[in-house]
């Protein structure tokens, strides 16, 4: 592998201008595709094969045109109207306010059609003030022959008014996806309401049609890249060396997020799918060309030309650079085992930009190096000075710090763990959900309606569950009755305020059963009620020969826990077995493999305890709104640790492994390869960390913990797993730690990652050129 990519990293360096001419082509063409190609993102979600996607599946069959059922891929935006104080919305100017606005919302192009219209016999559908909406539903269930409580409960459940008159709600339905959904649409939406508040009613707006699609990013990314242009200032000293990383960056960067873009011409992708792309792209494709780059530096002292400087770097830390970029690829792809698709979706867009970033760092970076030649390291800072981090010479912190741990290995190892071990005891109290309105910031429109609504309605309110009833194995006579059966059944489980048939298919062999709990979206009593409801479906089955399914927001959050938690160990194995046989094909070692994975292990139980610590309890009072961690995050937050985990293992013990193999005792191995490698992963650690913590600025909740989340695992890992539980390992491990089966050391291949053929072929004898660093 070293000798390969040493020619491939001479031939990018001598033939400069058609590499270079390459990668700007592949980005205009992009760039081209992504403004001609692409296509509407699609803001669904789905997840194949668990029940409520079953149940949802069921009632889009049965009853078509029930769309509008869906919490998550339905389009529409609730209204919710209060009364001044001491008022009610039956005041006449209340009354007539809410019909103003109504009016104005009937007027919005997008507003489906079988909603716009004045309200009639004629038009059942369009937008019903809810004074008119509740009054005339007691009467309409008195007079299909409900019981006169029975019509009440029923009628309370379904009212648009609260009982004491001073709320009311209007859902308004929108037609097309959520492409639609604009700045300009959300403040159409607004200013309907504006009619009713200048009336002095209070109105508050959510629901899908008036939430951010728009993907999170912009400033993060500046952020990030700010941060990075000083760090890697300070690691080379130099403007233009700095500059190098990050055009490396930009140039993949671009390209992918533009082949993201045109490929929603060709599929359903979400407008989030480029947003993990984004942040994982920048954050490897300035680590890989910082290495390689950092490399090229060390071999100008010794290599006989540039280009020779530029294979050796290539050949070298680019083997580093592939295997470490093919563990993010792994763990990235590995996410198609969630089954999840907007998960893989994600996954297979940030693989593409770390695919990117690698073949980039290998090809594109030589080639620039070969056109600035000896202006690589020019525009220094004077009040900065010259460092060179893999001078063998050169008594560095690193060095330093390496003595340390090889002198005390026990005292470092035992500490570390330590450390993790406290940091990792809040993520006992981990607990996990979906994004509701209830887990909104307080302040926001859609928490407002949502706290606003509970206190009106009840916390019931927002967490109705739909039971879809098949009744096709029933014959035709008896099926009411069976419905009302399983009604009743349903009244039988506690935490259940209201249970009523709310619609029936035209062939009357499916019904829509409306459960309210007592409950809220959120909490653990209407999770128990949705698995007891389901739990006794085979008992009904039984009894009366129907099946049911249960649908909404809880039963769909219940179904992304499990699927998850189902998922994580076929995941964990995939993920850690392809990367472990991987590693071992690096270092030629089991010990590595498995003290590197283990320390994973302890670095993610960690980022677990922070993150549960600060966005869950509030520990430090930093969160704005504490709610229990989104559902994706652990497998999400795995997944891309592990990959970047193993970046570092690969960049350090590579080079450890480079020393051992050429010589150097265990013990002066690690003290060598740390020493080496220490301060350019040190600022590849902070760059990362840099430009992951820039996403916690942003507003959705799922990118700003994962943000968070991603530069604390940097941290823990990179700072106190790498560069010190890992050193005093292999420090006590000694010649040990490279140990391997003589008949497993004949079956692997020799990929020779250290370079130890290439460094043979370079031993030959040549003429010498002395070739400077940079010329002041």
């Amino acid at each position: 592998m070293a000798t390969y990519l040493y020619r491939l990293g001479k031939f990018a360096y001598r033939r400069k201008g058609v590499v270079l001419s390459f990668w700007l082509a592949l980005l205009v063409l992009s760039g081209v595709a992504a403004a001609t190609l692409s296509g509407p993102t699609k803001d669904t979600f789905s997840i194949p094969g668990t029940q409520a996607q079953e149940a949802q599946d069921l009632l889009a069959e049965r009853f078509p045109g029930s769309s509008d059922r869906d919490p998550f891929n339905s389009l529409s935006a609730r209204f919710l109207f209060i009364a001044p104080d001491g008022t009610t919305l039956d005041d006449d100017e209340n009354f007539a306010a809410v019909d103003a606005a109504l009016a104005d919302m009937r007027g919005l192009e997008q507003v489906s059609d079988f909603a716009k219209g004045e309200p009639g016999p004629d038009n059942p559908g369009a937008l019903i003030n809810p004074v008119i909406g509740n009054d005339g539903l007691l009467q309409q269930l008195l007079d299909q022959g409900v019981p006169a409580e029975q019509a009440e409960s029923d009628a309370a459940a379904l009212s648009p008014l609260s009982e004491d008159r001073t709320a009311g709600y209007v859902d308004v339905p929108f037609d097309g996806d959520f492409s639609i959904v604009t700045d300009e649409l959300r403040a159409e939406i607004e200013a309907s309401a504006d009619a009713a508040r200048d009336a002095g009613v209070e109105v508050y707006v959510s629901g899908t049609a008036v939430q951010n699609m728009d993907p999170p990013g912009g400033a993060a990314e500046l952020v990030g890249l700010a941060v990075a242009a000083v760090v890697l200032v300070i690691t080379f000293g130099s403007l233009i060396a700095a500059g190098m990383p990050l055009f490396s960056a930009i140039v993949g960067v671009g390209i992918g997020v533009s082949m993201i873009t045109a490929a929603t011409g060709f599929l359903d992708l979400s407008s989030t799918v480029s947003t993990l792309a984004i942040m994982i792209g920048l954050a490897v494709a300035i680590d890989y060309s910082l290495f390689i780059l950092s490399r090229y530096r060390a071999e100008l002292s010794t290599a006989p030309s540039r280009e020779e400087a530029a294979g050796r770097a290539v050949g070298t830390a680019g083997s580093a650079v592939v295997f470490a970029g093919l563990t993010v690829i792994i763990a990235l792809l590995a996410l198609r085992v969630v089954n999840i698709p907007f998960l893989t979706d994600m996954g297979r867009a940030a693989a593409l930009t770390v695919t990117l970033a690698v073949l980039i760092a290998i090809t594109m970076l030589p080639a620039v190096l070969g056109i600035s030649k000896s202006w690589a390291f020019r525009g220094r800072l004077p009040f900065l000075r010259e460092v060179d981090p893999e001078h063998p010479d050169r008594l560095t912190n690193g060095r330093r710090w390496a003595n340390v741990v090889t002198r005390i290995p026990v005292v470092t190892m035992v500490g570390a763990i330590v450390l993790l071990g406290v940091l990792a005891i809040p993520a006992a109290k981990l607990e996990l959900a979906l994004p509701t309105p209830a887990t909104e910031p307080p302040g926001s429109s859609a928490r407002e309606a949502y706290d606003r609504t509970a206190d009106a309605f009840g916390d019931g309110r927002s967490a109705q569950l739909l039971v879809v009833t098949d009744a096709q194995d029933v014959a035709d006579d008896q099926r009411m009755a069976v419905y009302g059966d399983v009604v009743a059944k349903l009244y039988e489980f506690d935490n259940v305020s209201n249970v009523q048939i709310v619609g029936i298919n035209e062939s009357g062999d499916t019904a829509q059963i409306l459960v309210t709990p007592a409950s809220g979206p959120i909490s653990e009593e209407t999770k128990d009620l949705v698995n007891a409801i389901r739990d006794a479906e085979p008992g009904v089955n039984s009894e009366l020969g129907v099946n049911y399914g249960v649908a909404g927001q809880t039963a769909i959050e219940i179904d992304v826990s499990d699927r998850l938690l189902e998922a994580l160990v076929p995941y964990l194995a995939v993920v850690v077995g392809l990367a472990f046989i991987l590693l071992m094909l690096v270092f030629r070692s089991i010990l590595v493999p498995l003290t590197a994975t283990l320390g994973f292990l302890l670095s993610v139980a960690a980022t677990f305890g922070a993150t549960v610590a600060i966005f869950q309890l509030n520990w430090l009072g930093i969160a704005t709104n504490p709610q229990p961690l989104v559902s994706f995050l652990p497998i999400f937050l795995i997944g891309v640790v592990f990959g970047l985990a193993m970046d570092y293992q690969v960049f350090l013990v590579s080079r450890m492994r480079e020393a051992y193999v050429h010589g150097e005792s265990a013990t002066d191995a690690i003290v060598s390869g740390f020493s080496h490698g220490a301060r350019v992963v040190t600022a590849a650690a902070v760059i990362m960390m840099s430009v992951f913590a820039a996403f916690i600025a942003e507003d959705m909740a799922f990118i700003k913990v994962m943000g968070f989340a991603l530069a604390a695992a940097i941290l823990f890992d990179a700072f106190i797993v790498r560069m010190v539980l890992i050193p005093s390992v292999m420090a006590l491990l000694g010649d040990k730690a490279w140990w391997l089966p003589k008949w497993l050391d004949r079956i692997l291949p020799n990929i020779d990652v250290e370079g130890e053929k290439l460094a043979k072929q370079l031993e030959q004898p040549r003429e010498p050129e002395k070739v400077t660093v940079a010329q002041h």
